[in-house]
């Protein structure tokens, strides 16, 4: 895979590999390498911040079936802009306790990014626009793994970041298959949509305690989020576990989430996928599955998404990677059966320690007839192509990390 490998004295490490910091970085910056700047140390503690700034333009042909086109400025295109502080302390016993906060932020309008999370009166936040929506937690980590608890990344999608096509990338990749197929029936708090409040679109988790390990090449993690409801614990608990192995050349994931009605405790988000890369010489090849099932808060099914990925990574030169990803989605739901396919062309050049300039092209082609739920799940876009239509997407930017 064309993920940087960084030492941990680049990176600012909380710890060794076997913290989520890893992880997340990774999850983050993708080929960006970054050094976090620190901005406080003292014999056991340390503190530093880190952010990714991204903005490009984006040009789209189609943006309704009208066949209007539009060109504007368009925020992480590659990575979402963040910016976010840790810290870490040495402890008794080789232990080490650390700390994570990251905001979201849109870079072309200076707002916080919206969330996931719901948006009625009984929410922690009804405005949506939450402070450290990515990250807010604490954990404790050793010889023995680590522990975070908080609010935090799930282990299911860090599980495939060497397996997806284009590493999850904010623009055109599965990205959005895997948020939108978890977020609508979560959100919900009337009829029988289905309501879960500690997802937010399968990637970030509120009430939740983490393990995590690295043993021989197998990096894991099993997360349980409290469902806090009076009555049952199952009612609105999540459960989300995920794992990755390399060994040379190969990489495997696999990843399963299950998310339960906070008032009916029915399984209302039913999640797993799996993958594959192999690497040779200048060449990665991915492939990467997914299958998401959601249900009203009565068990009815109302989503049944197949998501398959496949690409290649070409380092065609020292400071150049293109990729080539091909993706086929598709809800099997009875009565919102529809299928949309999509080709990625990208190349990344990178211009500087920290500094990337893309451009990448999407050629989407999404059926007729499609619910609306169908459009956004199998959507690998921010703003879903219009459906029955064939939709070219540009998008050129500049990607700055630190």
């Amino acid at each position: 895979m064309n993920v940087k490998k960084v030492s941990q004295a680049k990176l600012g490490m909380v710890s060794p590999v076997k913290t989520l910091a890893a992880a997340i970085l990774l999850a983050t910056t993708a080929n960006t390498v970054s050094a976090d700047i620190l901005i406080g140390e003292t014999d056991s503690t340390k503190l530093s911040m880190y952010g990714i700034l991204d903005i490009g333009a984006l040009y789209q042909d189609n943006v309704s079936t009208n066949g209007s086109e539009k060109l504007g400025i368009e925020t992480s295109g590659l990575r979402q802009t963040v910016i976010g502080f840790k810290g870490s302390r040495g402890l008794d016993n080789d232990m080490e306790a650390f700390f994570n906060l990251e905001a979201h932020f849109d870079l072309d309008t200076g707002m916080f990014h919206g969330t996931g999370d719901t948006t009625t009166a009984d929410a922690d936040d009804g405005s949506g626009d939450i402070l450290f929506r990515r990250q807010a937690n604490l954990g404790l980590t050793g010889d023995w793994g680590t522990v975070i608890a908080g609010r935090q990344y799930g282990p299911a999608l860090l599980a495939h970041l060497a397996t997806e096509p284009r590493i999850f990338k904010e623009q055109f990749s599965n990205l959005y298959a895997w948020a939108y197929s978890q977020y609508f029936s979560t959100i919900n708090n009337t009829g029988s949509g289905g309501r879960n409040a500690n997802n937010d679109v399968g990637i970030f988790f509120k009430n939740a305690i983490q393990y995590r390990n690295n043993i021989n090449g197998l990096d894991f993690g099993v997360l349980y989020s409290f469902g806090g409801q009076e009555g049952s614990q199952k009612d609105g608990d999540v459960i989300a576990i995920g794992a990755s192995y390399t060994t040379g050349p190969l990489a495997l994931s696999g990843s399963y989430q299950n998310m339960h009605d906070q008032q009916t405790g029915e399984d209302v988000v039913t999640s797993w996928a799996t993958g594959a890369a192999y690497n040779l010489g200048d060449l990665t090849f991915k492939i990467n599955y997914m299958n998401t099932e959601n249900n009203d808060q009565n068990g009815n099914e109302i989503l049944d998404l197949d998501a398959l990925g496949m690409g290649v990574d070409w380092k065609w030169a020292a400071k150049h990677t293109a990729t080539v990803a091909y993706y086929i989605n598709e809800d099997n739901a009875p009565t919102t059966s529809a299928e949309t396919k999509s080709l990625v062309l990208s190349n990344e050049y990178t211009m500087g320690d920290s500094t990337i300039l893309y451009a990448q092209m999407a050629y989407v082609d999404s059926d007729a007839g499609m619910s609306t739920i169908s459009q956004y799940a199998t959507s690998i876009v921010a703003a879903p192509a219009p459906v029955g239509e064939k939709t070219t997407l540009v998008n050129i930017g500049v990607n700055f990390a630190f």
